[in-house]
């Protein structure tokens, strides 16, 4: 069952049509589909909304619903008016108005401003440079406004005119019935102005393209996938409208020595069998550029992990530093002697029990596992 179209648009019947403009305003910004992505309830509601709209608005629909409700428009009722509950007349109506600024132009009456183009640049930069932040300049290609014209794009002395056939609307209007049907303006193609004179330098378009040199810095603390904003250098706007920005996507490499996990970071050090069987201390790098040295306790297993606090990343917001895992890994001696050979096999020979407790654990575990299948 349809609700009331005052209900939809939340209004009392008595609301004038300025008053149904404003609530309907408010609530095509709160329902726009743009701004609730996968929300099909915001969907079917605004579509309602539409439909309300369209019908209140105009007064002739207006009166009929007043007088019959929603029969008004139903099996034929009210002949071509009856009410869409697409993106109809109502929506076009206020469109400019209401998402000029939200879609990146700026609508309404008189000379149309257009926002430019926000831009995108690929940064890959290095761990160190995360981890220390760095000023950077960057080289962008864009469309810049015409300094021969100042972007408007008419011969100095000249400007832009009126467009006589939509007044400087960008868009005209035909109605059938009770449509209104909009189109964009086939004389100045949705600008609203024409220019008669062009400007030589960028032939009419406002516009140069021009390779710029642009400062950013890098904070501490940026993560692969980190999003730098540079308000108005964008592309140039059309008709002398405002640049749009231009968004700096940062990837970083992958380092030799370390592995990165949020503000963590994670290094494997290779140790000695010596080492490891007989303790003692190893260097380990950090990416302050300094080296920290570990003790390393008699017995150490491969793969044991120590944990140094405030040596990882720096947080991009709270600049609080993460942790360095260091990861031993012990390396089995190669290209032995004969006698360093036979010193192994002795010392093999005179373990005594519980001397490589996991491997000893898993035989174990095997011998018990093979007893039990065989029976």
């Amino acid at each position: 069952m349809k609700r009331c179209y005052y209900e939809v648009l939340g209004a009392q019947k008595t609301a004038s049509a300025a008053e149904l403009k404003a609530g309907y305003r408010k609530l095509a910004m709160e329902l726009h589909p743009d701004r609730n992505p996968g929300d099909a309830t915001a969907e079917v509601k605004f579509k309602e909304l539409n439909e309300a709209y369209e019908v209140l608005k105009d007064d002739q629909k207006r009166g009929a619903y007043d007088r019959f409700g929603h029969a008004a428009f139903e099996n034929g009722g009210m002949g071509r008016g009856a009410p869409s509950s697409g993106f109809g007349a109502s929506f076009t109506d206020v469109f400019d108005d209401l998402f000029g600024e939200f879609m990146g132009g700026k609508g309404g009456r008189g000379q149309r401003s257009n926002r430019g183009n926000d831009l995108r640049y690929d940064m890959e930069i290095a761990l160190e440079d995360a981890y220390r932040g760095k000023p950077a300049q960057i080289r962008v290609p864009t469309a810049v406004a015409c300094e021969e014209c100042e972007g408007s794009g008419a011969q100095a002395g000249t400007k832009p005119e009126t467009c006589g056939t939509c007044n400087g609307h960008g868009k005209v209007r035909a109605t059938q019935g009770f449509f209104t049907i909009e189109r964009t303006c086939p004389k100045c193609r949705g600008q609203g102005r024409v220019v008669r004179n062009p400007c030589k330098a960028c032939s009419g378009a406002g516009q140069t393209q021009k390779e710029r040199t642009l400062s950013v810095d890098i904070p501490p603390g940026v993560e692969e996938g980190t999003r730098i904003r540079l308000s108005g250098e964008g592309q140039a706007g059309l008709n002398g409208g405002p640049p749009g920005d231009l968004y700096i996507f940062l990837s970083v490499k992958q380092h030799p020595m370390f592995q990165r996990d949020s503000n963590d970071l994670y290094c494997r050090v290779p140790i000695s069998f010596t080492t490891a069987a007989l303790g003692g201390e190893i260097e380990v790098p950090t990416l302050a550029g300094n080296g920290t040295r570990i003790s390393i306790p008699e017995g150490t297993q491969a793969g044991h992990q120590f944990r140094l606090r405030g040596k990882g990343m720096p947080g991009l917001k709270s600049r609080n530093f993460g942790d360095l895992f260091v990861e031993v890994r012990v390396e089995t001696p190669v290209r032995l002697t004969k006698k360093q050979k036979e010193l192994l096999r002795a010392f093999e020979a005179e373990a005594p029990a519980g001397s490589n407790p996991d491997s000893e654990s898993f035989f174990a575990k095997m011998k018990d596992f093979l007893a039990g299948a065989a029976e």
